[in-house]
């Protein structure tokens, strides 16, 4: 189970498992704003790992510190990027691309808990989380234009777009302006905003509500809702909704769930 992890040390993360299957990995550089490094890109396919078959039912994402989410790629160490030949940026970018995508194929719900900034390669990581809870404080900006690079990054020109629709994620790529906490609701970018001192504990309580529910049922919500955002025929999402479903009705926990339903108690789910 979660609580059993083998985790070799963290230099840039830190990652917290409570109670009810619940984790809280955090960006450990507040010095830096919580910017990332290669080393920080390896280890969240290090964490993703150990995650994947741990039993987790959900992970809460968010900052050390008061200042930022994650200020994005670190300055300091950006300029390296210039001095490498094609095959050596090719292997950094898939070490990059690879550390998001694997905390955005968690197979159990990702909760990203947004303060401060959250730019370039920090968007990018909130962008991979299913819920993006927001402090007033929270800003976004795809700030990759200002630094001579594309928002072709990271997974930010399709997971931003399917979030706010095409028109708004190229206002929001090609200026590299911030959008403010209330406009990232607004547009559909963060679920909702809640006070600065309330925004751990808001997590918290909304992983807690997903873990209450059946883990199978949950995980294959989560894979329905990714993969059919990935493909562009209807009959093709109803065959991977239908194909979940049987699987579903196969398992311990769902005549459990209709029993306890039936009987007016909470059902004691397995993930069997």
């Amino acid at each position: 189970m979660a609580h059993d992890l083998d985790l070799p040390d963290l230099e840039t993360l830190s990652l917290e498992v409570l109670d009810a299957g619940v984790a809280v990995l955090r960006m450990n550089r507040p010095e830096r704003m919580n910017s990332q490094t290669v080393r920080m890109f390896t280890e969240y396919n290090t964490v993703a790992r150990a995650l994947r078959d741990s039993g987790l039912r959900a992970l809460i994402l968010t900052g050390t510190g008061e200042r930022a989410f994650c200020a994005g790629f670190d300055l300091d160490e950006i300029e390296v990027i210039t001095t490498m030949g094609v095959r050596e940026f090719l292997k950094f970018q898939e070490t990059a691309t690879g550390g998001i995508q694997a905390i955005r194929h968690l197979p159990f719900p990702v909760i990203a808990a947004v303060h401060g900034a959250a730019t370039g390669g920090g968007m990018a990581l909130a962008l991979a989380a299913d819920i993006r809870l927001v402090a007033p404080t929270a800003k976004f900006s795809a700030a990759f234009v200002k630094v001579g690079l594309s928002m072709g990054e990271l997974g930010t020109s399709y997971n931003l777009s399917r979030l706010v629709g095409p028109g708004r994620a190229a206002e929001i790529g090609f200026t590299g302006r911030l959008v403010g906490a209330e406009e990232a609701v607004t547009i559909g970018l963060a679920n909702r905003m809640v006070p600065s001192e309330n925004l751990l504990d808001e997590a918290l309580a909304m992983a807690r509500l997903i873990a209450a529910n059946s883990p199978g049922g949950v995980r294959m919500s989560k894979r329905a809702i990714q993969r059919n955002q990935e493909i562009t025929s209807y009959a093709a999402a109803l065959e991977l909704e239908n194909r979940g479903q049987a699987l579903m009705s196969r398992t311990e926990d769902m005549p459990e769930a209709l029993a306890a339903f039936k009987e007016k108690r909470a059902p004691q789910f397995t993930g069997k």
